[in-house]
């Protein structure tokens, strides 16, 4: 995700508690900004792109913040993939700042009609967790470390919303379900493949006898 602009985090930081009360509306953003003494009015420009917008940056800011959060445990691990777990409790650390705010985001964005919108936004905070990480990989890796954390990544913070532990640990145990199921669905495809190789053998340009 793109870094949040300096005059948007301002205005989420004040917007957020009042997000529970008014949604992500510009009536929250305008309130928030009578409250801090700034000129309601600012509301019209500090988001034109209206929920989507102001959705998309709540959670360029959380991961951009989730990110600070983790380096201290991320400095001295060398696996990707402790990394990517060290970054996902940080940014559920960094939400759970916000959990009603977040719960109102994801419901609107599981609605039928914000599918696009809802992938488009999931797909860049799951590129964002892996380029945070450290991940080099490219082409066909690339793309299957993302679709794999991305399959589970909306789920889990589904979870997360009904995780009443402090420390969220609930939340990472389901996380980490997840992540070694698909990884044995990946391993038995791998081998179901090998095996099929072995048994047919190389494809020839003969049709079927």
């Amino acid at each position: 995700m793109n870094n949040v602009d300096p005059d948007q985090s301002a205005a989420l930081d004040v917007m957020l508690p009042l997000v529970p009360l008014y949604g992500w509306t510009p009536r929250a953003l305008a309130e928030a900004l009578k409250q801090a003494g700034a000129d309601p009015s600012e509301a019209d420009w500090r988001f034109p792109g209206g929920a989507p917008e102001m959705i998309e940056g709540f959670l360029a800011l959380s991961l951009e913040r989730a990110v600070l959060r983790a380096e201290p445990e991320m400095a001295g691990e060398m696996r990707l993939g402790k990394r990517v777990r060290s970054l996902v409790a940080a940014l559920l650390a960094e939400l759970a700042l916000h959990k009603e705010a977040t719960r109102r985001a994801l419901s609107w964005l599981i609605l039928p009609r914000q599918a696009a919108l809802s992938a488009r936004l999931m797909a860049t905070l799951v590129d964002g967790l892996w380029h945070a990480a450290g991940d080099q990989s490219s082409d066909f890796n690339w793309y299957t470390k993302r679709a794999t954390l991305a399959a589970i990544m909306l789920p889990t913070l589904l979870f997360w919303l009904n995780d009443m532990d402090f420390d969220n640990e609930a939340t990472l145990a389901f996380f980490d379900r997840r992540l070694a199921g698909l990884a044995l669905v990946g391993r038995a495809k791998a081998r179901m493949k090998t095996l099929c190789q072995g048994i047919i053998g190389p494809r020839s340009g003969r049709a079927a006898a």
